[in-house]
């Protein structure tokens, strides 16, 4: 592995990690609910939509963020590796997977490794593998 040292941000990360677990602790705080993502566009979804203008606000302001910064400063280029079919696809399977899996990674790797909860360290444990051996299996034995 080789370290980018002209492009390597870690104050940038360290701010945006800061910033990831201020707003999902002030989501909590103020709503008494888990800040995971697939749940929250889940629960838009659905007919009874209870506190759907907080949601609502939330997924607008994860939308907004970039959009904001862009005003500051160039965004990076943003590239598909596989191309738009290989993006449809796991965009599916991750909806699959976070469906199936009860959260993703914002409500079990953020929110609920930071409560210490066993059950969320197993998930955060079981999809991160899951993405090591896709990324090699892909990589490495099929050279996509």
């Amino acid at each position: 592995m080789n370290v980018d040292w002209l492009n390597f941000t870690p104050w940038s990360s360290l701010a945006g990690g800061a910033l990831i677990g201020l707003a999902a602790s002030l989501f909590v705080v103020g709503n008494g609910r888990i800040a995971g993502i697939s749940g929250l566009i889940g629960s838009l979804l659905q007919r009874n939509r209870e506190g759907a203008s907080e949601k609502a606000l939330f997924i607008l302001g994860l939308l907004a963020a970039p959009l904001l910064w862009g005003l500051f400063k160039a965004l990076p280029p943003i590239e598909f590796q596989s191309g738009w079919s290989g993006l449809i696809l796991a965009g599916l399977f991750v909806g699959l997977g976070t469906r199936y899996g009860s959260g993703c990674t914002s409500g079990h790797g953020v929110c609920g490794i930071s409560r210490l909860s066993p059950r969320s360290m197993l998930a955060t444990a079981c999809f991160m593998l899951s993405g090591f051996c896709t990324v090699f299996v892909l990589r490495h034995l099929t050279g996509v």
